[in-house]
């Protein structure tokens, strides 16, 4: 069964139950609480008769993809097994027989509503973007663990570079927990990992490459943390994005442009006019693939990294941040700070031409008259 969302006027929600389990540091009723203003639904004491409700057994936990889904699609039930586990209630439907369905942990009775089940249903709406079926886990308090597994993992968006997506998925996961049980915000950590990104800018200003590296690496693991941190807790907000993403986008060419200052507490400095050209030429390739990818987004609705396998192969090793700072770390172990410079212009220039043509084959496409849609969708 394939499940849309439509645009209706949004219920309440109210959790039912009660489950001691805590999920990234907090009880059940108030992550699902959380979520659930995420999802643009306000929280709710009880459901009574008349009034739209987004019911939700706290004896379950599920990916917010369900909840969005379930909201817009009045008189459904999404079922684990024989369990209701979401109810979108309509105002002319009497919510107390799924409420005690809920509260006794019976089968639902679900005469009258729509049925979902979670184990075949399938999501295919605009902001899910990859193939996997969201999950819903029954919760308790022993495979809570595997609950904040299943949700950190649900948070990713499946098109990012390699680093994020293997080389320190597993420690950023813990140090998400970490964060979620010390009590620690999202933009908590964006505050320690900015301050972690303008250590490295001066520390690579100096010319003090090593010291550079282990504060960069440390602001990109965070940066992966903080991201998920909010999804994961429900605590992601406009400032919190805007500060996040703002960082993001600003401070690589400072980088580039400190490291090549650098070069001068070294015995291989560039002359003027050639720095000038390296930083130059990482800056414009930089900024040239970034509008190109706002201009793909804006003329066919998805990421130009989504768009065919190759596109988001190609995203594992673009010339972003992350795959920059591999090689300008290799250049670090055979002593040529320089010429990793020199590298990270000429990826950055060959991954320019790579999504210039991927975008002049997207546009010859659309002209035939064909209909662009993501690999992944």
């Amino acid at each position: 069964m394939s499940a849309s969302v439509t645009s209706s006027a949004q219920p309440s929600f109210f959790p039912v139950g009660d489950n001691p389990a805590r999920v990234f540091g907090l009880d059940a009723r108030t992550r699902a609480q959380r979520l659930a203003v995420k999802a643009g639904l306000q929280p709710a004491d009880s459901a009574r008769p008349g009034q739209a409700a987004i019911l939700a057994d706290l004896d379950f936990t599920w990916d917010p993809a369900w909840l969005k889904a379930i909201a817009g699609r009045p008189g459904t039930v999404l079922t684990l097994g024989n369990r209701a586990v979401l109810a979108n209630v309509a105002p002319h439907q009497d919510p107390a027989r799924i409420v005690a369905a809920m509260q006794s942990g019976s089968p639902c009775d679900c005469g009258g509503f729509e049925r979902m089940a979670a184990e075949s249903a399938e999501l295919s709406y605009h902001e899910l973007r990859k193939r996997d079926r969201p999950f819903v886990l029954p919760l308790d308090e022993s495979n809570a663990r595997v609950v904040e597994k299943a949700a950190y993992d649900a948070s990713y968006k499946g098109v990012t570079d390699a680093l994020t997506l293997y080389l320190w998925r597993g420690l950023a996961f813990h140090l998400t927990r970490w964060a979620a049980q010390v009590g620690m915000t999202p933009n908590q950590i964006t505050l320690v990992g900015a301050l972690l990104c303008a250590a490295t800018f001066f520390l690579f200003m100096g010319g003090h490459y090593w010291s550079g590296m282990a504060t960069g690496f440390g602001f990109m693991v965070l940066d992966t943390v903080d991201g998920k941190l909010a999804r994961c807790t429900g605590q992601s907000s406009w400032w919190g994005n805007i500060f996040d993403h703002g960082i993001d986008l600003v401070h690589p060419p400072f980088w580039w442009w400190a490291w090549a200052e650098g070069l001068n507490y070294h015995d291989d400095p560039f002359e003027r006019v050639y720095e000038l050209l390296i930083v130059g030429a990482i800056v414009f390739g930089y900024v040239a693939q970034r509008f190109i990818e706002g201009v793909f987004m804006r003329r066919y609705g998805m990421h130009i990294h989504v768009w065919q396998k190759i596109d988001s192969q190609f995203r594992l090793i673009t010339a972003r941040r992350n795959p920059n700072m591999v090689i300008l770390l290799a250049s670090l172990v055979f002593n040529r700070p320089d010429m990793g410079l020199e590298l990270v212009a000429l990826w950055t220039m060959i991954s320019l031409i790579f999504h210039a043509v991927r975008m002049a084959q997207a546009n010859a496409r659309a002209e035939r008259g064909a209909k662009l849609a993501s690999w992944l969708a």
